[in-house]
C-alpha cells in the first residue's frame, strides 16, 4: 500500500511539472524582420506574454548586429557593457527566460541602439493568468 501511496505522489508531482515545460515558447525575436534596424521592437512583443521557461532568438547577420542583456538604466541610456562576455554575436542567438520581471536587450553596434534595436519584455513567473500591465519606460 505504500508504495502505491508513493507512485502517486511522484506521478502527481511529474503530472503538475508536464503543463509548465510543454508550454514553453519560442519567440523569434521580429518575426520574419528578425533583429535589425527599422523595426519597432515594442510594437512587436506588446501583444506577447513571456513566461519563465521561453525561449527568445535573435536571428541577425553576424558581424553586423549582436545581442546584449542589460539593465533598465543602459536600456534607456544604450550604453553597451565594456565586457564583451555579456554579449551575444551569433547571428542565431537563443536567450531562455529563466527568471520574472523585466528584461532588457539591446544591439550594441555604435548607434543601432539608437535606432530603435532595443527590447523591453516583462516575463511572468507562471504563464497562467492575464499578463500584468506596466507603465512603458
Amino acid at each position: 500500500m505504500a508504495i502505491l501511496h508513493c507512485s502517486l505522489v511522484i506521478f502527481a508531482l511529474v503530472a503538475a511539472m508536464v503543463p509548465a515545460i510543454s508550454f514553453a515558447k519560442e519567440f523569434i525575436v521580429g518575426d520574419d524582420d528578425g533583429w535589425k534596424l527599422g523595426v519597432d521592437y515594442q510594437d512587436w512583443a506588446k501583444d506577447k506574454q513571456f513566461v519563465v521557461g521561453d525561449t527568445l532568438v535573435f536571428n541577425y547577420k553576424a558581424g553586423v548586429h549582436n545581442v546584449f542583456k542589460v539593465n533598465g538604466d543602459d536600456f534607456q541610456n544604450c550604453n553597451v557593457p565594456s565586457n564583451n562576455s555579456l554579449g551575444s554575436f551569433s547571428g542565431n542567438d537563443k536567450i531562455t527566460l529563466a527568471a520574472g520581471g523585466n528584461k532588457w536587450y539591446i544591439c550594441g553596434v555604435s548607434g543601432h541602439c539608437e535606432g530603435g534595436m532595443k527590447l523591453k519584455i516583462m516575463v511572468l513567473e507562471s504563464g497562467y493568468g492575464s499578463a500584468p500591465s506596466y507603465a512603458s519606460t
